[in-house]
């Protein structure tokens, strides 16, 4: 292991300031990269009873990108699979349900449509967890595999039950990420 030695003197007579650096390119402290035959795809079923769509939104963008593991890699897919349930009572805090904008291009000149979390939860009621957690998830082709790991069902009724996912306690991570109406 090379160590660099400088020595720096001052205009006084006995200050001496001695530096050491220490140069290390040692395996041992590199990141272990995982390979696909060593990914394990777990399941994870959360209820949405009375959640916030954007604290729900945190937890399982880090679920499907797979941060919640040691494991982690940023360029490949070894995250969980995510079955978020009762999606039609998932809540928004202050006015965001009637005054929020989702905002899209057609790519005509003209061609900007905007929609509210109102409007969008008529015709598809998870549409808005899904869209949060898409914009949390980093651009990409990537970004789309680790995205159809979240499966989103109205009810309490879901495919997956062959699975057997591990039930998250959403409500009792924190206090905040339940509203009471």
């Amino acid at each position: 292991m090379p160590i660099i030695q400088s020595t720096i003197q001052s205009n006084q007579k006995y200050n001496n300031l001695t530096i050491y650096v220490i140069i290390s390119i040692n395996p041992a402290f590199m990141t272990k990269f995982v390979k696909k035959a060593e990914i394990n795809s777990k399941w994870f079923e959360i209820d949405a009873t009375g959640a916030v769509v954007g604290r729900l939104a945190t937890i399982v963008s880090k679920i499907i990108r797979g941060k919640n593991k040691t494991t982690f890699t940023p360029h490949m897919d070894n995250g969980d699979f995510v079955v978020v349930k009762n999606i039609e009572k998932i809540k928004f805090t202050g006015r965001k349900f009637q005054d929020k904008k989702y905002y899209k291009h057609t790519g005509y000149p003209g061609g900007i449509k905007a929609t509210t979390p109102e409007k969008l939860y008529v015709k598809k009621p998870g549409e808005t967890l899904k869209m949060a957690v898409k914009r949390m998830l980093p651009g990409g082709v990537l970004a789309k595999k680790q995205l159809t790991k979240l499966k989103i069902y109205s009810g309490t009724n879901h495919p997956h039950e062959n699975q057997k996912p591990k039930e998250i306690d959403f409500k009792n991570l924190n206090k905040r990420n339940t509203l009471k109406n």
